[in-house]
């Protein structure tokens, strides 16, 4: 009943094996990438004292309002720019990249070029 399709079961295998190595620490915090069938989500976390920092995601006003946000790369280009602006006005300037087990190919891809356009550093 409760079993996750093999697909699913692969990202999450990937993902733990990334993880192992990758922490955000205050100082560099991880930029976290989650891509849904239909949207995007992307958010800056600083391990260490568990909380996010920044977030941007396809189903804000601000993407939503733009002509062009049904084309899921153009709004996963505007999520990276918006959450890499939202970070570098807390004073982040570098991050670690997680691309959360997906392939760094087509949107997760974009959403990391956005940030580098906004003046994250990875």
């Amino acid at each position: 009943m409760g079993t996750l399709n093999l697909r699913t079961k692969a990202r999450l295998k990937r993902k733990k094996r990334i993880r192992k190595s990758l922490v955000g620490t205050s100082s560099r915090p991880r930029l976290c990438v989650f891509r849904s069938a239909r949207h995007i989500y992307a958010q800056v976390i600083d391990d260490s004292s568990g909380q996010t920092l920044a977030a941007a995601s396809s189903r804000e006003k601000v993407v939503q309002e733009n002509p062009e946000a049904t084309k899921k790369l153009i709004a996963a280009t505007t999520v990276g720019k918006i959450v890499g602006q939202r970070a570098m006005e807390t004073g982040i300037k570098q991050v670690v990249f997680d691309r959360n087990g997906f392939l760094y190919h087509g949107r997760v891809k974009a959403v990391s070029e956005g940030a580098r356009e906004a003046g994250l550093k990875f």
